[in-house]
């Protein structure tokens, strides 16, 4: 066990990112595309949350509807615009001969999530179906975290953001259950040695109001 998502037998991650040295906030390169690679014959199925959710593809994994497998899943930066990084993992896929069987050729099926970072780069840097061909051609069993592939990007709350990973074997009933994840949330930070919103001290100390 490595404690990470490919601790599920078949499951592959693969990332890929641009992030410049000289970057500053608003300017530069500073996003990235996270691939799922899954087994052939894995169930998908959603749970889409939040007032302004940008996906593809996620209304398939409806058990009303006729799809009943993925081949990949994709997370990435860039907003809605990100979502392009998928046709590059479904390009890789239909080279690979992955996909629903149809007249004529493959449909690889890759439901895709976004965050969004526009802002922390330039706005026109965002992940291109480039980035996803070479997060899939990347995919393997060790999985990177913090700043790579979707995590390059994130942001949580006044800190940097980024990607993780975790698993946990439930030996009982024999099954492997792993995670990942982007981590770009809004709010407050906690420190984990006080429990106490992060820079808690500092605030106290200048008679500052934390936000809400």
């Amino acid at each position: 066990m490595s404690g990470a998502i490919t601790d599920v037998s078949g499951i592959l991650v693969g990332h890929h990112q641009r992030l410049d040295p000289d970057a500053t906030l608003g300017s530069g390169w500073a996003c990235g595309t996270t691939v799922v690679l899954t087994p052939p014959g894995t169930t998908g199925a959603v749970d889409v949350r939040g007032g302004a959710p940008g996906s593809r593809e996620t209304e398939l994994l409806d058990p009303s509807n006729s799809v009943r497998y993925v081949d990949a899943v994709v997370l990435t930066g860039g907003s809605a615009y990100g979502l392009a990084a998928a046709d590059g993992v479904m390009q890789w896929l239909e080279q690979h001969d992955r996909g629903v069987v149809m007249d004529g050729g493959l449909v690889p099926i890759v439901p895709a999530a976004v965050i969004f970072d526009l802002p922390v780069g330039g706005w026109q840097c965002r992940p291109t179906a480039e980035f996803g061909y070479q997060a899939a051609e990347a995919a393997g069993v060790v999985v990177d975290i913090g700043t790579v592939g979707a995590g390059v990007g994130a942001r949580a709350g006044v800190l940097k953001g980024g990607l993780g990973t975790a698993s946990i074997r439930l030996d009982d009933i024999g099954v492997t259950v792993g995670a990942i994840v982007a981590v770009n949330s809004g709010g407050n930070i906690a420190d984990p040695a006080t429990g106490l919103p992060w820079q808690a001290d500092q605030i106290a100390e200048f008679g500052l109001r934390p936000p809400p």
